[in-house]
């Protein structure tokens, strides 16, 4: 099932290439906002789950070309990233010791809106492709055999990234949590839909170039490792996300004027756009471009403040 809110946050169901208005669930469901009706449907899911399905099959279903998408998960309380998860492919002798960090509520943006680069002087402006987990229960210590118990379904993210402002070292809030620095979606496919998420292919394009095409095999702590670690730091609640980290060899700057699409393997196409007043400019070349060349770290700026 392909879950989605659209428009003014209308509760919907994407089947083929059609949306279905599910309002009739939400009006049975007291809530105080799309995140909260959120949490309350996964929390309830058994109980609404026949007439959803019900309601994708009868028909009325409008073209999803011809709504506004909305993210599938609109102000998670919680927004878990994991740093340097990926083995790189092969490039990492051995994984890099468990991390994460938090993303504001307020990084969230849904398929078809748009990325705004800040004005700070950021090294280069990234977005990284990722798998994300949306959690289906109240979890707090679970054991890492139980783990794929309390996933609901999972989803397209981008960890955007200002990097390299001042002053050096813990700068994860700065760099992380600006706002519109975390589109999702375009819809929230629900577990059973992915028979094995360690298997997805991850492909991430900018104005139609591939830049990123990774496999979620490549995951150093893998997903039960993952729900297990976060959920004896803090509990989290239905609705909340995990996003599981990236391969970093094909991150490339973001810039003015881009399309970035990003497609998982059964989850959709997430596309959206980047803007940047200041109009600055990076070359193209990814990391793995500058690494074949002897180079190291990110593409310099090319033109623009703060160049």
């Amino acid at each position: 099932m392909k879950i989605v809110f659209y428009d003014d946050f209308k509760l919907g169901l994407v089947e083929g290439d059609s949306v279905f208005d599910a309002s009739e669930i939400a009006k049975g469901i007291e809530h105080t906002s799309p995140q909260d009706l959120l949490g309350k449907l996964i929390e309830r899911f058994p109980a609404h789950k026949g007439r959803l399905e019900q309601i994708a099959t009868e028909g009325n279903g409008v073209p999803v070309s011809q709504v506004r998408l909305r993210s599938p998960v609109p102000k998670p309380h919680n927004i878990v990233a994991m740093a340097v998860n990926y083995m790189e492919d092969g490039t990492r002798d051995e994984p890099a010791p468990i991390n994460a960090f938090m993303k504001s509520a307020n990084t969230v943006i849904g398929d078809g809106d748009t990325m705004v680069l800040p004005d700070v002087p950021a090294t280069i402006f990234e977005g990284e492709a990722e798998m994300a987990i949306v959690i289906s229960k109240t979890a707090t210590n679970v054991r890492a055999e139980d783990a794929y118990d309390y996933i609901f379904g999972y989803m397209n993210f981008i960890d955007g990234s200002a990097r390299g402002l001042q002053p050096g070292g813990n700068t994860f809030f700065q760099m992380k949590s600006r706002d519109t620095f975390a589109p999702m979606g375009p819809w929230l496919v629900t577990a059973d839909e992915i028979p094995d998420p360690l298997k997805l292919q991850i492909k991430l394009s900018v104005n139609g170039t591939v830049k990123q095409n990774f496999n979620t095999d490549d995951m150093a702590h893998k997903i039960p490792r993952l729900i297990e670690w976060a959920s004896s730091i803090h509990t989290l609640e239905p609705g909340d996300v995990i996003a599981t980290g990236t391969n970093h060899r094909g991150l490339s700057a973001f810039q003015d004027g881009d399309k970035v699409e990003l497609e998982i393997e059964g989850l959709g196409k997430l596309t959206f756009n980047v803007q940047d007043d200041l109009k600055r400019t990076w070359a193209r070349e990814t990391r793995l471009d500058r690494m074949n060349k002897g180079q190291e770290g990110t593409t310099p700026q090319l033109t623009g403040k703060y160049a």
